[in-house]
C-alpha cells in the first residue's frame, strides 16, 4: 500500500505525521518513509539511520552545438521557452527546460544533443525495519517533479511493491505534488483549524477529487482554532481520521528533532485512529 501525507499549505505538521506514522508502524512490519518534499525536505531531523546508498540524480538538457540553418524549427516546437532563436544563434535556458527531447529530436541537423545536468541529489538510510530515501534540490535548480519522478522510479527498482510505502509529499496543489501522490493508493490530508487551514484544505480536497484519489483528513493543534474544519468535513462526508492536540509537549519534542508517538500517549492513540482507519495489520498498537 501507498500512503501519501500532503497538505495545502505548509507548516501544518504534514512531516510530523509522517514520521510518526513511518517509524511506529515499523516497530512490527518493514515500513518506507520517502522525503518527496525535495525543495525543502526535513524528514531525516526526526528519522536517524545507517546511510546505505547515494547518488547524484540528472535531468537532460539540450545543448547548441552550434553546427545549424538556424530554421527555427526548435524554438516553434518548444512549449516552455527554454529554447530561443537569436539571429545568429540558439539560447538554451535549463531552468525551463522539461526535457521532452522535441528540440532535440526533430532538429534537422542534430545540433541540439541533449546532456546530462545534476539537479539533486537522493539518499538511502536504514534503521532496523524502517528504511527512508531522502532527495533533495540542487540549490539554484527550480523544478521539483524531475527529481520527485525519479525518486519514485529508485523506489519501483529497490523495493517489493508490497513494502508498506509513505510518501511525504510537498505542500500545496501544484505540480510537484500531483507527481507525488499520483501512484498513491489512500491520501491523508493534514489540516489545522483556522481560516488558512480550511482554506487550503478545501483547494487540497478538490484536487484529490480531480484525481479520483481515496482521502481522509487529519487536523493537527487541535484546539488552536475553530470547528470550521470539522463542520466542512462532515458537511462534505469527509473521514476524519484523527485529532492531534495542540500541546505544548509535542512543540518542544518537536522542536528538539524528537519523535512523539513514544513519549506522547495522545499521538499514539490518534496514529491508532489512523491504522484502524486504513485497516492495517497492526498489533492493538502495541508493538
Amino acid at each position: 500500500m501507498k500512503i501519501a501525507i500532503a497538505s495545502g499549505k505548509g507548516g501544518t505538521g504534514k512531516t510530523t505525521l509522517s514520521t510518526n506514522f513511518a517509524a511506529y508502524l515499523s516497530q512490527t512490519r518493514p515500513v518506507l518513509l520517502t522525503d518527496l518534499d525535495v525543495e525543502e525536505p526535513n524528514s531525516g531531523v526526526f528519522i536517524s539511520g545507517q546511510l546505505v546508498h547515494s547518488e547524484i540524480k540528472y535531468k537532460m538538457i539540450p545543448q547548441w552545438s552550434g553546427d545549424c540553418s538556424l530554421c527555427g524549427l526548435c524554438h516553434e516546437v518548444c512549449n516552455f521557452n527554454a529554447v530561443i532563436q537569436l539571429a545568429d544563434q540558439i539560447l538554451i535556458f535549463p531552468e525551463l527546460c522539461h526535457s521532452c527531447y522535441a528540440c532535440s529530436e526533430l532538429c534537422p541537423e542534430s545540433a541540439l544533443p541533449m546532456i546530462p545536468q545534476a539537479m539533486g541529489e537522493l539518499k538511502h538510510y536504514v534503521s532496523e525495519q524502517l528504511n527512508f530515501v531522502d532527495s533533495r534540490l540542487h540549490i539554484g535548480q527550480e523544478q521539483a517533479v524531475p527529481l520527485i519522478a525519479q525518486t519514485k522510479k529508485y523506489i519501483q527498482a529497490h523495493f517489493d511493491p508490497n513494502t508498506l510505502q509513505i510518501f511525504d509529499a510537498p505542500p500545496g496543489t501544484s505540480c510537484p505534488l500531483i507527481e507525488a501522490v499520483k501512484d498513491a493508493d489512500f491520501v491523508i490530508l493534514v489540516t489545522e483549524p483556522t481560516p488558512f487551514g480550511l482554506h487550503d484544505l478545501k483547494l487540497s480536497v478538490d484536487t484529490m477529487r480531480q484525481l479520483n484519489k481515496e482521502f481522509g483528513v487529519v487536523v493537527n493543534r487541535d484546539g488552536i482554532g475553530n470547528d470550521h474544519v470539522l463542520t466542512y468535513c462532515q458537511n462534505e462526508q469527509l473521514p476524519v481520521l484523527a485529532q492531534i492536540p495542540n500541546d505544548r509537549q509535542i512543540a518542544e519534542l518537536y522542536s528538539r528533532g524528537r519523535l512523539l508517538y513514544n513519549e506522547v500517549a495522545e499521538v499514539r492513540k490518534q496514529l491508532d485512529s489512523i491504522i484502524e482507519y486504513l485497516q492495517l495489520p497492526y498489533n492493538g498498537g502495541t508493538p
